[in-house]
C-alpha cells in the first residue's frame, strides 16, 4: 500500500465502498445531505470504536488534534459533536446493518477453511444465543425491558468453526429470545446448539422439517414417555440414551415426532445434564460435546462488550444505539478480514490495541504489526478469547 497514507486510510480501503454506497442509496441516506456524508459518519464512528472514545466531546477533541490528517483519511467535513449526533439520530441504522451483512459474507468466505472446532464433523455447527446490553430507563425509555430497567438485546448466530457471526438481530430487551428463531433460515444438515431458553416445540419442529438438527437442554418440567433405550456408555458419562414421545398436550401437538433424550454426567463439573436432539445417528458423547462448544458464543459476547463500544452510547435514540452497535460489529469483522488478508499472526485483541495507537501514522499498515513483534501486549485472563489465533 501507499506509504504516504495513514494506517486508518489503508484499513478503510479494505472495505467494499461500492457496496456501502449501494446500502446508502437503498435508504436514501445522503438525501439532501450537503456535508458529512454517511461514509464520513461511518469513518468517524469507526475511529471512535478503534480508539475507545468515551463521548462525542472526546471524538471531537481527538479528531481536532489531527485535522491535517483527516482529509486524506476520507473525512472531508469538519466533525463537531452536533453534526455527529444529528447523523447518528437521523441516518437510517439499516444502512449499517445491511453493510455489516456484506462484511459477514466476506469474513465467512475468508474463514471457510479455518476450523478451530474440536470435533470431527462434516456438518456446519452454529450456536444461537443473545446478550443483554443494559441501559438507563430515564435516558432510553424506548428500550422496553422491565418496569424499572431498559435494555437492548443482541441476538447472534455464531459459526462455531470460525467464530464468525452469521446472523445478528438487535431488539429491545422485552423481545423474548425464542421469537427470534422465526427469523432464521435453517441449513439442511446443520446443527443448531441452543440453551434451554429456546425450547419451543413448534419452532424446534420447524428445524426438524428443514432437515436440520438441534441440540438443547431439557427444562425441569420436561414431560415424556420412553419409547426405546439405546445402550449407554456409562464410563464416558452417558447415564441413558432414549427415544421419547412428548406427553404434554400442546407439546405433543407442536412436536409429533420422537425426540432423543440423553442424560449425561460431567465428571469435571460434577453436574448432570439432560440434552434433547432430533439427531438419531451421532454418538451420545458427541451430542454432549457439541453442547459444550456453545461456550464460544458466551466468550464472543464477553469479548465484544470488553473491547468495543457497545455498553456506553453516544446518543440516546433507538437509531443512534442501533447505528453504534452495527458499526461496532462491522469493525470486528473488518479487523478479522484484515487479519486474514494480510496474514497477521496476532489475536484480534492485540491488533485492536496496536491500531488504537497507530491509526494516523503514515506507514504501510503491515509494518505497524511487524514493529510490535516483541511487544508484551499480554491479555488478562478475563480477556482471553481464542478467536482467530
Amino acid at each position: 500500500m501507499n506509504q504516504g497514507k495513514t494506517v486508518f486510510a489503508q484499513l478503510m480501503e479494505l472495505l467494499p465502498k461500492y457496496e456501502f454506497d449501494k446500502c446508502v442509496r437503498s435508504y436514501r441516506g445522503n438525501y439532501k445531505v450537503q456535508k458529512f456524508s454517511c461514509w464520513e459518519q461511518f469513518l468517524v464512528m469507526s475511529f471512535a470504536q478503534l480508539t475507545y472514545r468515551e463521548s462525542l466531546r472526546d471524538i471531537e477533541a481527538c479528531l481536532g488534534a489531527v485535522k491535517n490528517k483527516l482529509y486524506h483519511s476520507g473525512i472531508r467535513s469538519n466533525v463537531s459533536r452536533s453534526t455527529l449526533a444529528d447523523a447518528n439520530e437521523n441516518r437510517d441504522w439499516r444502512i449499517y446493518a445491511d453493510f455489516a451483512q456484506i462484511l459477514i459474507e466476506q469474513a465467512r468466505q475468508l474463514y471457510a477453511e479455518d476450523n478451530d472446532f474440536t470435533l470431527t464433523l462434516k456438518n456446519m455447527v452454529y450456536a444461537f444465543d443473545s446478550t443483554t446490553i443494559d441501559l438507563c430507563l430515564t435516558l432510553f425509555p424506548w428500550a422496553h425491558f422491565r418496569k424499572h430497567k431498559a435494555a437492548v438485546k443482541l441476538h447472534t448466530l455464531l459459526d462455531l468453526r470460525g467464530s464468525i457471526p452469521t446472523f445478528v438481530e438487535i431488539t429491545s430487551g422485552d423481545v423474548h429470545d425464542v421469537n427470534v428463531l422465526d427469523l432464521l433460515s435453517y441449513e439442511a444438515g446443520a446443527f443448531y446448539v441452543m440453551d434451554k431458553g429456546y425450547i419451543d416445540y413448534s419452532r424446534l419442529y420447524a428445524i426438524e422439517q428443514a432437515k436440520a438438527f438441534f441440540v438443547t437442554r431439557a427444562k425441569e418440567n420436561f414431560a415424556f414417555k420412553r419409547v426405546y433405550s439405546n445402550s449407554a456408555n456409562k464410563k464416558r458419562g452417558i447415564i441413558c440414551d432414549q427415544l421419547v414421545n412428548l406427553t404434554g398436550h400442546y407439546a405433543s401437538i407442536n412436536y409429533p415426532d420422537r425426540i432423543r433424550r440423553i442424560k449425561y454426567h460431567d465428571n469435571e463439573k460434577e453436574k448432570t445434564f439432560i440434552f434433547l436432539t432430533n439427531n438419531q445417528k451421532l454418538a451420545a458423547v458427541t451430542i454432549a460435546a457439541l453442547y459444550k462448544e456453545r461456550w464460544k458464543i458466551e466468550l464472543f459476547f464477553r469479548w465484544m462488550k470488553q473491547h468495543l463500544r457497545i455498553k456506553t452510547f453516544y446518543g440516546t435514540t433507538a437509531n443512534a444505539v442501533y447505528t453504534q452497535v452495527w458499526i461496532a460489529i462491522s469493525i470486528y469483522l473488518l479487523v478479522a478480514i484484515m487479519k486474514k488478508k494480510m496474514h497477521i499472526d496476532k489475536s484480534i485483541y492485540t491488533i485492536l490495541q496496536i491500531l488504537s495507537v497507530s491509526l494516523f501514522e503514515k506507514m504501510p499498515i503491515k509494518q505497524a504489526f511487524q514493529e510490535n513483534e516483541n511487544n508484551n501486549l499480554t491479555e488478562q485472563v478475563c480477556n482471553q478469547l481464542n478467536i482467530f489465533e
